[in-house]
């Protein structure tokens, strides 16, 4: 639990400061689930260029609760949760030094989301909070008010957690829980799940990452883990300390985050999805007669794929498909084993390619529409799917054929303008799994919508 927060001050000399107004949001990792935000009486004057800036004056505060009157419900909601501000160690030693005043020790674990930021959102103009979320597209009201600032730090730290793909921000949190002696048992694990589509991590008490897996329904397919009597499961069961997640809605990214954060983290009990996940591939190349066939065979990275399988039964059931759409002849392709015409040409499905009735220039053109169509070589384009939530959509970004990353937007013009596209997209590795994995899905699934550009 993160207690995310903002204070503004009267100004002046160093640790002489006070409060003037708090916000504080209670917040899970993905949503916030308590809230307080408070004027406060300094009992000392306000500097007048903080007036001006915050628009926060003497006036405003004289029947305003003083720090000690607030300082309770600030313990409370800040209860087990780790500090989170913009410039954290200055909010932190300002709350710590009123807390000093009334005799109380105030220490919690922090991260500043100033830092966070410049290693995962590397070579930004400024890290100052209004220029920061500007340039990221993240919408901010009451500019210089504690609740004003205090909501764009939640928003740009649900970001930087999205972002994390080595999960450090949280592997640090349940390090700490750990050593405040908490255990969940298996069945507290699954009932803190969400039913929803997205990315579940399994960690051991050390905060080190176990397994990761994507599902459409979190909370069954981890129930599934914990009830099963495999040996992997076994492990899992004996092992997990805490299970984290991440939302999605979109299946598609909850695909290929799967596949690259498995490729990082290298989850001991994730072993056979380190390397690639679709062993088969499928070819094309010319007969003895110029014809092009399409073969399913063990991917060869020496040789260029149209698209790739996890199974050689996945990728010859694709190909009968393949060949019936296309009006191709199964027996060119490898998928009718006869000396004759292929059973396709009986029922007036091929056209004779298998016994040189059709010249082999129509039908490799039927051949390369069915690769044109299947692939996005240098194309660019936005692929737009469900969010997390009804007011958000999911991006996935192709720039050239390469696919750069995803992202989370809920305002349209994050997405008509290329370039906060481009800053609000998390990065991800271009490979062989994420071009097959996109293929495929924009192939077999509908998509809400595929912007070119």
């Amino acid at each position: 639990m993160y207690a995310i927060l903002d204070i503004e001050t009267t100004g002046g000399q160093y640790n002489e400061e006070g409060i003037t107004e708090i916000a504080i949001y209670k917040f899970d990792g993905h949503e916030v689930v308590d809230q307080f935000i408070s004027l406060v009486n300094p009992e000392i004057p306000i500097q007048p260029f903080v007036v001006k800036l915050t628009g926060i004056n003497n006036a405003m505060l004289r029947s305003a609760p003083k720090f000690y009157e607030v300082a309770k419900r600030i313990i409370e909601i800040t209860e087990g949760c780790t500090i989170v501000a913009h410039n954290a160690s200055f909010d932190y030693r300002i709350l710590r030094t009123e807390f000093r005043r009334l005799g109380f020790h105030f220490q919690k674990p922090t991260l500043c989301t100033v830092e966070l930021s410049k290693k995962l959102i590397p070579d930004q103009p400024s890290y100052s909070l209004g220029k920061l979320v500007r340039g990221l597209g993240i919408p901010v009201a009451d500019r210089h008010r504690a609740s004003g600032d205090a909501m764009a730090t939640v928003k740009l730290f649900k970001m930087l957690l999205a972002k994390d793909t080595k999960k450090s921000i949280v592997k640090t949190f349940i390090k700490t829980e750990a050593k405040s002696g908490m255990s969940p048992k298996l069945l507290d694990i699954v009932e803190s799940l969400p039913s929803k589509t997205g990315i579940y991590y399994i960690h051991n008490e050390k905060g080190d990452l176990i397994y990761i897996g994507k599902s459409k329904n979190i909370k069954k397919r981890v129930n599934q883990h914990f009830t099963n009597s495999s040996n992997k499961s076994k492990k899992i069961q004996r092992e997990v300390y805490t299970v984290t997640f991440e939302e999605t809605g979109s299946e598609l990214i909850a695909l290929l985050k799967e596949s690259e954060e498995i490729k990082i983290n290298k989850p001991i009990y994730n072993r056979s999805q380190r390397k690639t996940i679709f062993p088969w591939a499928l070819y094309a190349e010319k007969d003895k007669k110029g014809y092009l066939s399409l073969k399913v065979l063990k991917a060869d990275g020496r040789k260029k794929e149209i698209t790739s399988f996890s199974t050689a039964q996945e990728g010859k059931n694709a190909l009968f498909k393949i060949t019936e759409k296309y009006q191709l002849c199964q027996k060119i392709n490898g998928l009718y084993d006869t000396t004759k015409n292929c059973f396709q040409y009986d029922i007036k499905q091929c056209n004779g390619a298998c016994i040189d009735k059709e010249n082999p220039e129509e039908y490799n053109n039927r051949v390369m529409d069915f690769i044109e169509n299947h692939q996005f070589n240098n194309q660019n384009m936005v692929i737009i799917d469900k969010g997390r939530n009804i007011n958000e959509r999911s991006a996935v970004l192709i720039e050239s054929g390469i696919y750069k990353g995803y992202c989370f937007y809920d305002l349209n013009y994050q997405i008509n303008n290329i370039e906060i596209l481009k800053n609000i997209i998390i990065s991800m590795q271009n490979n062989r799994d994420t071009r097959n994995i996109i293929q495929n899905y924009i192939n077999k699934r509908r998509v809400m919508k595929i912007v070119k550009f």
